[in-house]
């Protein structure tokens, strides 16, 4: 009886097609989670300044609330109603206890607003609230 003796075949070729288009969909998806967080970031609120403190790193999950000058409370580019506010921080905080909410008040809103957006905090169960600052721009020189 005789034997066919096969040659090495060496190694297997490597399928790239497969994962460029997997490095693909992860190239857009970090780059339009990274718009979108720049987007809510950008709109018209001047961030009180403050003489030193540390940058703030946006928290996983964290809710971005904007009040603009006018008292106009912006989530997610959509502007809400103080109850429709109220009826989203409630869900929210039903599902994910210990919630972080950061609150970007205009430097020229007024103070009431604020506090009034800290109690419908509170009320939906929500505590953990920071609040967003900015440092003044350095002078050139």
């Amino acid at each position: 009886m005789k034997f066919s003796s096969q040659q090495p075949l060496g190694p297997a070729p490597l399928q790239l097609a497969s994962m460029i288009d997997i490095m693909l969909v992860l190239l857009m998806f970090f780059i339009l989670s990274y718009q979108f967080a720049a987007e809510e970031r950008s709109l018209e609120v001047a961030v009180p300044t403050v003489a030193d403190g540390a940058q703030h790193n946006q928290q996983r999950g964290e809710i971005l609330i904007n009040v603009k000058a006018d008292g106009t409370v912006i989530v997610e580019r959509k502007n809400l109603t103080r109850p429709e506010l109220t009826e989203r921080l409630t869900a929210v905080s039903k599902i994910y206890k210990n919630q972080p909410v950061r609150l970007r008040g205009d430097a020229n809103c007024s103070y009431q607003t604020i506090v009034e957006i800290i109690d419908l905090c509170q009320k939906a169960g929500i505590w953990n609230i920071s609040f967003a600052t900015q440092l003044p721009p350095k002078p050139e020189n």
